[in-house]
């Protein structure tokens, strides 16, 4: 048996989520064409019959110019001491950016070792991809280098193959059919805060905040009662939609995620409030027991 833990970090955007997702074969982490779309480190567990591998997916390293982006990069930093090894994923279609100069240069003050995952390399021509290897190889010294497509599939099995080499521990810190550290409620406000990024665009900023406030369990179903916090009237509006309609658009995507999640059939009760000033947001996340938005 052996067992280790994997952080999954790079700039906003690269597909850390999508490749999570991939390995694991189910949804854990949410995924948007809005960067920074992945606010909290979340863990997702992979196991084969002798191998448990606990990813760490992380919020995009960037240039913050908010205090939420602060916050966000110190939770991906925080992420790369405690792991046996990183994946450092770029994107392959984007090229060699700044930012991804950036985080480079974090990497020469660890010891451990680092895999350079060239993501999105479906559309790729093999010259372009080795090319972009070439590019890369001479920047840092390299565990590995894998090209991949996380979300074709494409040579993820070759990623989780070399992974294994570098796992150091014995120990299985999950049950077997666990995939995540995360409870049902907090996977449920995250599919539902996708659909609410997903289907209102840039309008949207990232200081929404989706809770589940009931969960009724009955034997062939759940009643969850979830709301979307806001901090302006405006905002509200937008979701909320003409006559309803964003809401329900929303309700009826996220309920479909949640059914496929929990594995039952699913009545989903969706409103949005607005909680202008963060002293009253804190006090009610904090009788939910969403302590994990607070940090």
């Amino acid at each position: 048996m052996k067992s280790g833990f994997i952080s999954l970090v790079g700039r906003p955007n690269v597909g850390k989520s999508t490749l999570l997702n991939n390995i694991l074969g189910k949804k854990v982490a949410i995924t948007s064409s809005k960067p920074q779309t992945t606010r909290n480190i979340i863990q997702g567990i992979y196991n084969d019959e002798n191998t448990q591998m606990v990813f760490v997916d992380t919020p995009g390293i960037h240039k913050p110019n908010h205090k939420l982006g602060k916050v966000l990069n110190k939770g991906a930093y925080y992420s790369i001491d405690d792991v046996d090894v990183v994946c450092f994923l770029v994107d392959g279609q984007a090229g060699l950016g700044r930012g991804d100069e950036y985080i480079i240069e974090k990497f020469k003050t660890i010891d451990k070792p680092v895999i350079l995952v060239i993501n999105k390399i479906d559309g790729l021509a093999k010259d372009e991809v080795f090319n972009l290897i070439m590019k890369y190889k001479d920047l840092y010294n390299w565990a590995e280098i894998i090209p991949v497509s996380a979300l074709k599939g494409k040579n993820t099995a070759e990623l989780i193959k070399v992974l294994k080499n570098y796992l150091k521990d014995n120990v299985k810190y999950f049950e077997d059919d666990q995939y995540t550290n995360r409870s049902p409620e907090f996977m449920i406000a995250e599919l539902i805060r996708e659909k609410v990024f997903n289907l209102t665009s840039e309008e949207i900023p990232h200081s929404v905040t989706c809770v589940v406030e009931q969960i009724i369990k009955e034997n062939d179903k759940w009643i969850i009662n979830a709301v979307v916090i806001v901090d302006r009237d405006a905002l509200k509006k937008i979701i909320i939609g003409k006559n309803g309609e964003m809401i329900k658009k929303i309700g009826i995507l996220a309920r479909k995620d949640i059914e496929e999640f929990i594995g039952k059939k699913v009545y989903l009760e969706l409103y949005v409030k607005t909680i202008k000033k963060w002293r009253d947001k804190e006090k009610y996340l904090t009788e939910l027991g969403y302590n994990d938005f607070l940090k």
